[in-house]
């Protein structure tokens, strides 16, 4: 891995304004991704990965959303490091689809239905690289076939509509790599496809990551996925990072309960015909994830928390060091 990151995010703490009340929808999260490295980052639902990617790409809605706290720093393709949280306009637009691309869940919402998918994908190469519409168009055909799209020629005269859902979302991917970034953000780009598309997906991007040495941010709350393609992971909760480290420490030796109890909630062959027969539940998580305007004192998963003690409530645990480059946030990690 590369000594100096891609991207290095340094106490990102991102807020919204919900009424008359600021909404803490990420809290204090630092990580790093380096050239040629996947990061992953899960969690449940709400939990802030999300909001930590359009944070990145200063994509957060205006007037409601903010980076209230902390550093994002990005080394761009000419070597500069910019501060992602200083910098909008047009100094921003520099940046997003020329040296940060970003795959979207659902590729309907991000591909526009009144242009064919030839131009849309021409666009960022157009404004980042000064080329013609001709040669955009081009550079656009060559991308559908990079990422494995029949006949690109006729596909980049279609217009969304006229894609199955694998091929959008290929499509997708081919607009966010159109500039060949050094960052590729994957906001859950698998989520809304059948099996075995998915896996043709994952097995794209791990390609065009290897052939093009980029640094990758994949959101997602598989961990089946996340086993599959990433380097790192890191775990989050209610808007925090509750465990971080390489996904065979996280995996194979959990240290937060939450990450332990996502371990156990992961299905496995066999695994329900064997508890209905022993007439046992599948093992769930207890309770629900607390609301962001009313979080708990303290620990934010401890009403979950097999493990949860006084002094769990009584302040927010920090992240600390349990070996071999793992971090988790609870201070009964030795026991767990």
């Amino acid at each position: 891995m590369s000594v100096a990151p891609i991207l290095e995010i340094s106490g990102l703490t991102t807020v919204f304004r919900i009424a008359d009340r600021e909404i803490v929808a990420v809290r204090d999260l630092n990580l790093t991704v380096a050239t040629g490295e996947t990061v992953a980052l899960v969690g449940e639902s709400g939990s802030g990965k999300s909001v930590t990617s359009l944070s990145i790409m200063g994509l957060l809605p205006r007037g409601v959303g903010r980076i209230a706290a902390g550093t994002l720093r990005l080394r761009r393709k000419t070597g500069e490091v910019v501060e992602l949280q200083s910098i909008g306009g047009e100094a921003l637009r520099r940046v997003r689809g020329n040296d940060i691309g970003m795959v979207f869940q659902e590729p309907l919402t991000s591909l526009n239905p009144v242009y064919t998918v030839g131009e849309q994908i021409a666009e960022p190469i157009r404004i980042h690289s000064g080329k013609s519409r001709r040669e955009a168009l081009a550079d656009a055909i060559q991308r559908l076939e990079d990422v494995g799209i029949p006949d690109p020629r006729r596909r980049a005269g279609q217009y969304p509509h006229e894609l199955s859902g694998g091929m959008r979302q290929r499509a997708t991917i081919a607009m966010a790599l159109a500039c060949n970034p050094t960052l590729l953000i994957a906001d859950e780009p698998t989520t809304a496809l059948d099996v075995t598309i998915q896996a043709q997906i994952l097995d794209l991007l791990g390609h065009l990551q290897r052939e093009r040495g980029m640094g990758m941010l994949f959101v997602t709350h598989n961990l089946g996925v996340v086993a599959e393609i990433a380097d790192r992971v890191a775990v989050m909760y209610a808007g925090s990072v509750v465990e971080t480290g390489s996904v065979a420490r996280v995996f194979g030796h959990p240290r937060h309960p939450y990450t332990k109890g996502l371990m156990r909630s992961v299905p496995r062959l066999g695994t329900a015909t064997r508890l209905k027969e022993a007439g046992t539940p599948l093992p769930t998580i207890a309770g629900s994830v607390p609301s962001l305007m009313n979080l708990p004192e303290g620990c934010p998963f401890a009403p979950r928390c097999p493990f949860r003690i006084d002094a769990c409530s009584a302040a927010y645990p920090p992240l600390v060091e349990t070996g071999e480059g793992q971090f988790s946030r609870c201070i009964r990690w030795q026991e767990i």
